[in-house]
């Protein structure tokens, strides 16, 4: 079943209000998705030659602070974090491989939820009320967010399997449906260098487009591909660093519904979860035709 929700600010003065517009949101998906819950937004670049990581380990006491410790004397740099809950978003001055490499080395059991520039990710067991409250998500600032209630129906139910799904720098998908062909697509991605910490299908779609991208395709491009490649039925609601994008399949049997003003651009799996928007009396409504990209972008 599953619920999803996006929301790309056009409007720059509403950004101190994302986190607490994208909850409103997101609790009227719940019961879509009462099993986990998740989000990713998009605020505070860092600057360049400096990676920002969202990572995650289930121990709320998990020892952080020695990490990041160990990682700045390893690599010679300095290292900022800040915790929210069983997350900690680090921002280190090196390469995206590098950190990823020695994370690998020292600190397998620690899961990298998002890297980039701008992309921040927080993702828990929980219903939607449960998973905002504890990620403080009203307080959260940006330009643009995603977020998903997850039904587990094809994996498990853990905060690895929950949604949003990164592949690729500052790249996250959210998904609706189901897909047929993701185990292939699965062995073709690692054949190629797209690496996978779950065997949800979600990922494997997010890891799908990060292929695509890398090989110089625009995201509109890699979604058109995409209607090529993923056998299936979905929804997906694709977050990159400059917007974010909504495709349905060629049978479009998932629900969604897209609205916009001057000030926002808005999309869920039901209209409830656009209600409360800013303005929404005035927005044009619309349900997203199968088998078309809608993007937008700075």
């Amino acid at each position: 079943m599953c619920g999803i929700v996006g929301l790309y600010l056009k409007d720059p003065t509403l950004q101190p209000q994302l986190g607490s517009l994208l909850g409103a949101m997101l609790l009227e998906m719940s019961e879509r998705g009462p099993d986990s819950a998740g989000f990713a937004v998009y605020r505070d670049p860092v600057d360049g030659g400096t990676v920002k990581l969202t990572l995650f380990h289930p121990d709320r006491h998990y020892p952080w602070r020695t990490l990041t410790a160990r990682l700045g004397d390893d690599l010679d740099t300095p290292v900022d974090g800040e915790m929210r809950a069983t997350h900690l978003v680090m921002q280190v001055a090196a390469r995206p491989e590098q950190v990823r490499h020695w994370l690998d080395a020292h600190h397998p059991e620690v899961k990298i939820m998002g890297m980039g520039e701008v992309i921040e990710i927080y993702k828990e067991k929980g219903s939607p009320e449960q998973v905002a409250r504890r990620f403080e998500l009203a307080k959260i600032a940006g330009s643009h967010a995603l977020g998903h209630t997850r039904m587990a129906t094809e994996s498990a139910v853990t905060t690895e399997h929950s949604h949003p799904f990164s592949t690729g720098l500052d790249l996250c998908l959210v998904h609706n449906g189901s897909l047929s062909n993701h185990n292939r697509l699965r062995r073709w991605l690692t054949k190629r260098g797209i690496r996978f910490q779950t065997d949800n299908d979600s990922e494997v779609a997010a890891g799908y487009l990060t292929h695509r991208l890398r090989e110089g395709a625009t995201l509109k491009e890699a979604l058109d591909a995409a209607l090529r490649d993923l056998d299936g039925f979905y929804t997906f609601a694709v977050g990159t660093r400059d917007g974010f994008a909504v495709l349905r399949d060629p049978i479009a049997c998932k629900p969604a519904v897209m609205a916009e003003t001057d000030a926002w651009v808005a999309m869920a799996s039901e209209y409830r979860a656009l209600d409360s928007l800013p303005g929404v009396e005035k927005a044009r409504l619309w349900e997203p035709e199968p088998a078309t990209v809608y993007a937008w972008g700075r």
